[in-house]
């Protein structure tokens, strides 16, 4: 873990004890465990669909499981949440660090909604993607409830033999040592409030033990197996991206690999309705976790969303190495991604297999 003097603004670590306590010292924040529990204390009444599409979490094949609405009464329950008002109202799932510590920096140019689309490139710093493709199908805006507050995610449709396959942030299905996450439905597509392909509620959600036990960053991913929408599985509506689980070798962290990075970022400067991407050489991170780091302005709301390798602009296809998970405070100008590895792996072939 990294020192407590530079804590993260993506993931949900460290946020709500200062929000609690009202801590004025940056460096006396706690270990960076479970914060968005910490920080909302107001929990789903019993009869909620937040309650009722839970079952008992459990541990099988190395991976922490959550069930999530399996009954056609409870993937309804949570359709029937997410108003158009809720939607609406939910936040970025870390926007409680900004809101407290008043962290929020001027806009960066290129990267409000305001600004007008330029065509795809290899060095963007945000700007909205503009170039149509895959990409636009497979990444979707993700809602959810932790703890009894609606929050705002981003994921992508990878291929599966199940059809019903995402990968997105460990925090945006768990807060670390914390609450899973409830009510997650994905929306593909997202485009200014619009469910183009319609939306899809989680049937069971993935994370690392390391994520689980110990909110280690170098393992903030998360599989998520979607409910059908109707007869339609998401992968037979949208399409898919394939996954890569060798990327990050020695050598080519050392080098850097060129990635582009998508996502919906729904706090200032930007308002969570468009897709964004970054893209640029990846850099290791060096304040303790095995993640990699790029230039990139998107902020919360973008976490979860898909990092390529071998990206296509064209085609908007690529090679899924890794998804958006963390910034530190004093550099609010690089994002990291964990390396999808052997336990992502793992996760990804019990996640197809449900």
């Amino acid at each position: 873990m990294t020192s407590s003097t530079a804590y993260k603004v993506l993931a949900p670590l460290a946020a709500a004890t200062v929000a609690l306590a009202g801590l004025a010292m940056i460096d006396e924040l706690p270990d960076p465990a479970a914060a968005v529990t910490r920080a909302v204390h107001s929990a789903a009444t019993s009869d909620s669909p937040a309650r009722l599409s839970q079952t008992a979490a459990t541990r099988v094949d190395e991976a922490a499981h959550q069930s999530g609405a399996v009954t056609e009464a409870q993937n309804s329950a949570v359709l029937d949440y997410w108003t158009g008002e809720r939607m609406a109202a939910a936040r970025p799932i870390t926007d409680l660090v900004d809101s407290t510590l008043e962290l929020t920096e001027p806009p960066t140019p290129g990267t409000s909604a305001d600004v007008e689309p330029q065509a795809a490139r290899p060095d963007s710093d945000g700007e909205r993607w503009n170039d149509g493709g895959l990409v636009t199908r497979t990444t979707g805006k993700v809602y959810l409830t932790m703890d009894g507050r609606d929050f705002t995610c981003s994921a992508s449709v990878v291929d599966a033999a199940n059809k019903s396959t995402l990968v997105t942030a460990g925090h945006c299905a768990k807060d670390g040592q914390g609450s899973w996450a409830r009510n997650w439905t994905f929306v593909p597509g997202h485009t200014d409030g619009e469910s183009p392909y319609g939306k899809f509620t989680a049937r069971d959600l993935l994370v690392s033990p390391q994520w689980a036990d110990q909110a280690d960053d170098s393992y903030d991913f998360a599989m998520v197996v979607l409910n059908r929408d109707g007869s339609a599985a998401v992968q037979d509506r949208v399409g898919s991206q394939r996954l890569s689980f060798d990327t990050w070798t020695q050598e080519r962290v050392a080098q850097g690999v060129q990635v582009y990075t998508f996502g919906y970022p729904a706090a200032s400067p930007f308002d969570g309705k468009e897709l964004h991407y970054c893209s640029g050489r990846t850099v290791p991170d060096t304040g303790g976790t095995t993640a990699n780091g790029v230039r990139c302005a998107m902020t919360q709301g973008s976490s979860g969303g898909p990092w390529f390798a071998d990206f296509d602009p064209a085609t908007g296809q690529g090679t899924i190495a890794s998804v958006v998970s963390f910034k530190y405070a004093d550099d609010r100008s690089t994002q990291y991604g964990p390396r999808l590895g052997a336990e992502a792996r793992r996760l990804y072939e019990h996640a197809t297999g449900l």
